[in-house]
């Protein structure tokens, strides 16, 4: 059975973000006027019969178009999103009063830009939440009159008590489910760690709230914990960030907030259907951040459907993980291992592409399954990345000074091989980079905590990655869309590059 190569991406255009393919009905190919969910695959299709455990992965690249002309929302359709400002009143926040006054302002910020009939509410965040605005058990719904008296609640905040993140999170949730919109979202900020976990622990809320809402969190000051946040916003499908300038506060909400309202699909279902002798292990957001994804049920015929949630116009992307068994299975064609599809649930007015195969192909020869997709390996990179980071976070906390350095010099070897600007930016704040491409980095006098837990949000932020080359590429099994294992790192590299970029070794010696 040949069912050919999945379809990969041909350009893209980094300079505005959008993504053109060269294959119609893929992402981005809806009409005028309409929106559209386009989908494409890239994978390396070829596995090894004598593997332990053979997997494959390929990346999902998933594109929504149109959503801002009006296509998923009709006359008589009331707001899209439900906005809960959840603002650190701990004791901390006291101290300097910049970040207060940052936290009123950025809340203030977010506030003035809700459209009439928005449903809002705002949650005052100590070792317990209180509810500042509205006064009452339900949401309030936007207008000039509640606006005003928000703004006033917010400016009245004031800071005293511990941080318990899992009861900010709680009322957020029983606020949200009695909100009448499609999307809820929690723009949560804290300057502090989740000191008083005890009093709600939040494994136990997340599990309650995944899939009710979606939660952007922000750290501010220098007692905050990265990964802690990472954690959140990682199971809550939304992006930990942070600001070193109290005062960038107020437009970072602003910015994020002019992006929520532009969203229009409140959720959006991958199918993944497995074919016999194959099983989903895993699918991930890796693009634009990585977001834990967990099935949400099984349909009779092996379907696993994943929900992703609050979508615009944009492009993510996806790993996917499948096991392969080849016993029984021929050599030397391609066989469908599993189908692909995107749902719209409602439907929405969205024009969704039609599905696509994922393939395997059973070989012998070594050169051929020795290879990885090109799209795969970038986001490995990534994942090596933001281990490294945490090596060295751990490392700095314990006073290895050295193998901070050692992991730092790591972390600037990968970004810098796969671009990651902002990444590297951080970096810079705690290495003077000697050799980027060999990692060769020298630690700077006076580095702090918070720029260890600044780095890893930085790191949590991927790129988008490289294409992968045109489909009758992949069928003919042409390199041009695949990694081979550099000899003298051991990194993996394009099949097709002169020099591995992370070591410099000279791979025209393999032929």
């Amino acid at each position: 059975m040949d069912t050919g190569a999945c379809v990969n991406e041909h350009a893209r255009n980094e300079g505005t973000g959008n993504e053109e393919t060269g294959n119609e009905g893929t992402a981005g190919g809806g009409a005028a006027g309409t929106t559209s969910v386009g989908l494409d695959l890239s994978q390396w299709k070829y596995l090894s019969r004598e593997a332990r455990e053979p997997q494959m992965h390929a990346i999902l690249t998933v594109e929504a178009d149109g959503t801002q002309g009006g296509g998923t929302q009709g006359a008589g359709v009331g707001p899209m999103l439900a906005q809960v400002l959840a603002v650190d009143c701990s004791s901390s926040m006291a101290y300097p009063q910049e970040k207060l006054r940052a936290a009123h302002q950025a809340a203030v910020a977010a506030l003035r830009l809700l459209p009439d009939g928005t449903p809002f509410a705002v949650v005052r965040g100590t070792q317990s939440a209180d509810l500042v605005y509205p006064t009452t058990a339900t949401m309030a719904r936007a207008d000039a009159r509640h606006r005003a008296r928000a703004e006033r609640a917010v400016l009245n905040l004031v800071a005293g008590g511990g941080t318990c993140i899992g009861s900010w999170l709680d009322l957020s949730r029983r606020l949200l489910i009695d909100a009448d919109a499609p999307i809820g979202h929690v723009l949560l900020l804290t300057d502090g760690k989740n000191q008083h976990d005890e009093l709600m622990p939040l494994s136990e809320v997340l599990d309650a709230c995944a899939g009710r809402f979606v939660c952007d969190a922000w750290g501010i000051g220098d007692g905050w914990d990265g990964r802690e946040l990472l954690r959140i916003t990682s199971r809550l499908h939304g992006t930990a960030s942070s600001v070193r300038e109290e005062a960038s506060l107020p437009e970072e909400y602003a910015r994020l907030t002019r992006r929520l309202l532009a969203k229009s699909i409140p959720e959006l279902v991958i199918a993944v259907t497995p074919t016999a002798g194959a099983r989903v292990r895993s699918l991930k957001q890796v693009f634009p951040t990585e977001v834990e994804l967990d099935p949400v049920g099984t349909d009779g015929d092996g379907t696993l459907r994943f929900v992703t949630r609050a979508w615009g116009d944009e492009t993510r992307r996806y790993q996917l993980c499948l096991s392969a068994d080849p016993t029984g299975m021929p050599s030397g064609e391609d066989l469908q291992l599993a189908v692909v599809a995107l749902d719209v649930p409602g439907g929405r007015g969205v024009e969704v592409t039609p599905p696509l195969p994922c393939v395997v192909h059973w070989t012998d020869d070594v050169a051929l399954s020795g290879q990885s997709d090109i799209q795969v390996e970038h986001f490995e990179r990534h994942q090596r990345l933001g281990e490294a980071v945490a090596a060295a976070t751990d490392a700095h906390r314990g006073r290895r000074r050295d193998a901070a350095e050692h992991h730092l010099g790591r972390a600037v070897q990968l970004a810098h091989a796969i671009g990651a600007e902002q990444a590297l930016d951080r970096l810079e704040r705690l290495v003077e980079v000697l050799d980027a491409e060999a990692g060769r980095v020298r630690l700077r006098p006076g580095v702090a905590a918070v720029d260890f837990e600044h780095l890893i949000t930085a790191s949590s932020h991927s790129t988008y990655g490289p294409d992968a080359g045109s489909t009758d590429d992949m069928f003919l099994g042409d390199p041009v869309a695949a990694t081979v294992r550099c000899p003298s790192c051991r990194e993996r590299t394009p099949a097709t590059a002169r020099f591995c970029p992370l070591c410099g070794h000279d791979l025209r010696e393999r032929a």
